[in-house]
């Protein structure tokens, strides 16, 4: 029965992917808010796809603080492919920092760059990263739609604890932002790597804003250590 649901699940989930770009394609002559919509949309027919076929039940916690600041960026653990969609949900029009190969796919790739996000190679130093930090602190100004970013760098179990990248402290010292942590426990029902995705119950915790002003390795410390501390309560 899990492989079945599973199957029609992940059908319908790439479908939905590969009919929401190509649908998306007049959009790129627009502005960017129709692109950020579509990309709404597209969320909520996974998370949608999620209950259905797998009687998940998905619960926001900690949503008021969202509410507490006029700009901020969100630092979110990453357990699966849910929290890049089901955070769409909730965030107004959210700024990804993604790894640059998914910037090359056709059409997919357009799309990421039509919504503002923000290409990294991943696990090196190269000239094509030096101005990284600059787009980041360019795009934040710009707009008071929030900066997403996964502070483990990589999609991990939902039993692992990897330290958090040096990079997030360095944009949090950058942008001069309040910081939302988010902690959940995704990697139960939809793991990473895994063609089976499972019935249960996914939390996705909003903490309370890390105010800026800290030193970059004080920040990082007190991210992890709130980020950690949530997760293992709603593990």
């Amino acid at each position: 029965m899990i492989f079945l649901r599973s199957f029609f699940f992940n059908i319908l989930l790439y479908a939905g992917i590969v009919s929401a770009c190509i649908i998306s394609i007049p959009f790129l002559l627009v502005k960017d808010k129709y692109m950020v919509c579509a990309g709404k949309v597209l969320s909520d027919y996974i998370v949608y796809l999620l209950k259905i076929f797998l009687n998940t039940n998905i619960e926001f916690k900690g949503l008021e603080n969202l509410k507490k600041q006029k700009k901020y960026f969100v630092a979110s653990a990453h357990q699966s492919m849910f929290e890049t969609f089901a955070l769409q949900t909730v965030l107004p029009g959210p700024i990804f920092i993604l790894k640059k190969e998914l910037m090359k796919i056709p059409i997919f790739g357009w799309c990421l760059k039509k919504i503002g996000a923000i290409d990294i190679v991943r696990e090196t130093a190269t000239k094509e990263n030096l101005n990284f930090f600059d787009k980041i602190l360019e795009k934040t100004k710009k707009t008071n739609r929030p900066l997403l970013i996964f502070p483990q760098g990589t999609r991990v179990s939902y039993k692992d604890r990897p330290p958090f990248k040096k990079g997030v402290g360095k944009i949090y010292d950058s942008i001069k932002l309040p910081c939302i942590p988010v902690a959940l426990n995704s990697g139960k029902v939809w793991p990473k790597n895994s063609f089976n995705k499972y019935p249960g119950n996914i939390i996705v915790s909003f903490l309370n804003p890390i105010e800026p002003g800290l030193g970059k390795d004080e920040f990082l410390e007190k991210l992890q250590s709130e980020i950690y501390k949530e997760v293992d309560l709603i593990d």
